[in-house]
């Protein structure tokens, strides 16, 4: 069974940095694209970064510059290094886990229960 667990979420102001992290079991991060995604209150879910397995990054115009999608494979754990957070970064942040190598187009199969970041400014 796949699980995927993240942490690290909490309430910062603005301009302060948060990593979070999603701990995989049942599941092989370095097999497979991986990815962040965000749902604010009365919004709809977005992506927010993507990796695949060769290191390729894509992130959301937002977070830009700001953001860091890397993996650990020893850990088999996923992180989100988020940096000059802004209070529009508040929300829910889900780890997502796909099936494929590659992003373009992936169907994320496998989602943790989210966490909650909370930026005030």
């Amino acid at each position: 069974e796949v699980q995927l667990v993240e942490s690290g979420g909490g309430s910062v102001q603005a301009g302060g940095s948060l990593r979070l992290s999603c701990a995989a079991s049942g599941y092989t991060v370095s097999n497979y694209c991986m990815g962040w995604f965000r749902q604010a209150p009365g919004k709809e879910r977005e992506e927010v970064a993507l990796l695949n397995t060769v290191g390729s990054r894509n992130y959301a115009d937002s977070v830009k510059g700001r953001f860091t999608i890397s993996k650990d494979n020893a850990k088999n754990t996923l992180y989100l290094q988020m940096n000059s957070l802004k209070p529009e970064d508040t929300a829910v942040y889900y780890c997502a886990a796909g099936r494929t190598s590659y992003c373009r187009n992936a169907d994320f199969d496998y989602w943790g229960p989210g966490t909650q970041v909370t930026v005030s400014s």
